[in-house]
């Protein structure tokens, strides 16, 4: 059995605590246990969403195969006071010293630099906190926009929700990508993603806006971005006409048409069913493409400078 244990913060995230530890509670129900523990420097942690959290105050004892594992707190920037008081800092180090893993979710990343254990180190962070990282620990390397960094036991991922790709990572490197995936369909996420992926999703980049004809033509893509698609079909579910959705469409998304956005989405599923392994002629067709020509010139212009 290998132990995971969470340290809490004050305003500790809701998900990026339950995220990570669903993974490993879920991993145990397959036939791999994990034994979660929950540790603060108080009994009672109130969460970032007001939910009010028990802890133990008292450590566990922990071995070389066990997880230390800082979720990351509400807070607009790294500073304001210190993470964690000198003990907690001195286990952090003490664990990775003697051949543990210590990881982060989100601005979790803000107490294993604090504990000195991002120097000389790649690691990631919440994308809106990743200048102050750097800015705070210049000895360590802030990589951006991925989802995950792992560097000599260290683990660090970004926003929130990528706690759990960290985790499905760190199963996958202990038990194996079939677990990972079983963990993952088990609990209905859409899939496992590679570290290096993008923080932020075709989707995510283009709906900054409050046009709604624009987010109902995006909704139809999002859904039917395999498909073919024809502006007049696009612009009667946005009930506007050909022309004016593709005015109000660039205006939304800094000059994108619709075919554009679809192809961006194709894209970007292309790429990620090609990291997971599937031949570039098999995700090509997966994604709407009629051959794997297509996705190259693609692959081809977004690499190139603009």
């Amino acid at each position: 059995m290998t132990h995971v244990v969470l340290l809490l913060l004050p305003g500790v995230h809701l998900l990026d605590l339950a995220g990570p530890a669903q993974v490993f509670s879920t991993a145990t129900d397959f036939g791999h246990p994990y034994h979660l523990s929950y540790v603060a420097e108080r009994e009672q942690v109130v969460s970032a969403q007001g939910l009010p959290l028990s802890a133990a105050t008292e450590w566990p004892r922990l071995g070389a195969g066990d997880l230390l594992l800082v979720p990351g707190r509400r807070s607009l920037r790294l500073g304001g006071g210190p993470w964690f008081g000198p003990e907690a800092q001195a286990r952090l180090r003490a664990h990775h010293a003697a051949g543990g893993t210590v990881a982060s979710v989100c601005s979790g990343a803000g107490a294993l630099g604090e504990a000195g254990l991002l120097d000389g180190r790649r690691c990631t962070t919440h994308h809106e906190l990743q200048d102050e990282l750097a800015a705070r620990h210049p000895r360590a390397t802030v990589v951006r926009d991925v989802l995950y960094t792992t560097d000599d036991r260290v683990v660090t991922s970004a926003g929130i929700a990528s706690g759990i790709d960290l985790a499905l990572h760190l199963l996958a490197e202990r038990h194996g990508p079939a677990l990972a995936a079983r963990v993952a369909r088990s609990m209905v996420v859409h899939a496992r993603r590679n570290g290096h992926e993008p923080q932020a999703s075709v989707m995510l980049r283009h709906r900054a806006h409050l046009d709604d004809a624009v987010h109902r033509t995006q909704d139809l893509i999002d859904a039917r971005f395999a498909e073919p698609l024809l502006l007049a079909d696009l612009a009667d579910a946005a009930r506007v006409s050909p022309r004016t959705l593709t005015r109000l469409f660039a205006r939304a998304t800094g000059g994108l048409t619709p075919l554009r956005y679809q192809q961006q989405l194709r894209l970007e599923h292309a790429r990620h069913l090609i990291g997971q392994g599937t031949p570039a002629e098999t995700a090509a067709r997966a994604v709407g493409f009629s051959d794997a020509r297509m996705l190259r010139r693609l692959r081809h212009r977004e690499a190139a400078p603009a």
